[in-house]
């Protein structure tokens, strides 16, 4: 990519090659299609098996490309010659990256004749890797974001184009902050093309010595240490939902924690105690005030708010939960 491309007015739309994959990304690729913009080719990942039954579906990019009568292409490497050549054939203008899931080799990103940009649910150079989303909400940020940029052979450390920022609810879970996320991705994609065809962006270099990462979560990820603050507990409950899941264990059985809310009250007893409360609440010691149970699931039951929970499942006061 040379940064003078920046500089020109394009007399035409920008030939675009999309490449996303989950759920995140459609609200990009539906906003491209929408906005008229030169379409080529959109690029998800090879349909793969779900569920307990292990069926064979595709992923969410490749079903509304489809419906929107995109051509797709569905390499099983995005690193073979043959791959390079598909996408080379097009000559597009720009490659736009959105949650594609896979790192986009240095011979993929020369392709375009402008640039290949990338769509990063964080507000760059902070979060920079694959979980950003519930990372902002486990530390407790305030604010998290939308960041555009040129992609280079590092993970998220491109050149900015856009940003823009979104407020962090006091009730947002990864889930729902994914959603609302996902919708300003689109709008702020749409907006860095435009301004790439007129000329009017500059790339802004990140400051590296700003930068944090946000490591790919896994499912022990979602073990609650009832050692920190009760606060603390139930931010990190809102940023596992739905993903992995917050958990903690009853013995040798688990329970996965929905929804929580901190209170501020002193006691004495041990982080993961059960502490007397009313008999349809489930209140436990933490390193700092008690956190409330407010939406749990058994091993072998359903998502049920405490009082149902506790007519089936008895945890009395002094029980440890680990």
């Amino acid at each position: 990519m040379c940064k003078k491309e920046f500089e020109k007015q394009m007399k035409k739309k920008a030939k675009i090659i999309f490449m996303g994959t989950p759920e995140f990304a459609v609200p990009a690729l539906k906003a491209l299609h929408k906005s008229n913009q030169n379409m080529a080719l959109v690029v998800t990942q090879p349909d793969r098996p779900k569920g307990r039954g292990r069926k064979v579906i595709p992923p969410p990019v490749k079903e509304v490309a489809i419906s929107l009568g995109c051509e797709v292409d569905q390499p099983t490497s995005v690193r073979t010659v043959e791959f390079a050549n598909r996408m080379a054939k097009h000559k597009p203008d720009i490659i736009a990256v959105v949650a594609y899931g896979h790192i986009i080799p240095k011979n993929i990103l020369a392709i375009p004749k402008i640039a290949t940009i990338n769509v990063h649910a964080s507000l760059l150079p902070k979060y920079r890797g694959p979980a950003p989303i519930q990372w902002a909400i486990i530390n407790e940020e305030i604010e998290t974001g939308v960041t555009t940029m040129l992609m280079d052979e590092g993970l998220d450390t491109g050149d900015i184009l856009l940003s823009s920022k979104i407020k962090i609810l006091s009730d947002d879970t990864s889930g729902t902050l994914h959603d609302r996320l996902a919708i300003l991705s689109a709008d702020v994609l749409i907006r860095t093309i435009e301004r790439i065809e007129t000329g009017d962006i500059k790339p802004i270099s990140q400051d590296h010595i700003q930068a944090t990462y946000a490591p790919l979560l896994k499912k022990n990820d979602g073990r609650m240490n009832w050692e920190v603050p009760a606060q603390t507990l139930e931010a990190f409950v809102r940023g596992m939902t739905p993903w992995p899941g917050a958990f903690t264990f009853h013995g040798n059985k688990r329970l996965k924690i929905f929804k929580a809310r901190p209170i501020i009250i002193d006691t004495v007893e041990t982080p993961g105690t059960v502490i007397k409360r009313f008999p349809d609440e489930l209140c436990v010691a933490t390193g700092k005030g008690v956190l409330s149970v407010i939406e749990i699931q058994g091993e072998s039951g359903k998502r049920l708010l405490i009082k149902d929970f506790l007519q089936g499942y008895k945890i009395p006061p002094g029980t440890t939960l680990s």
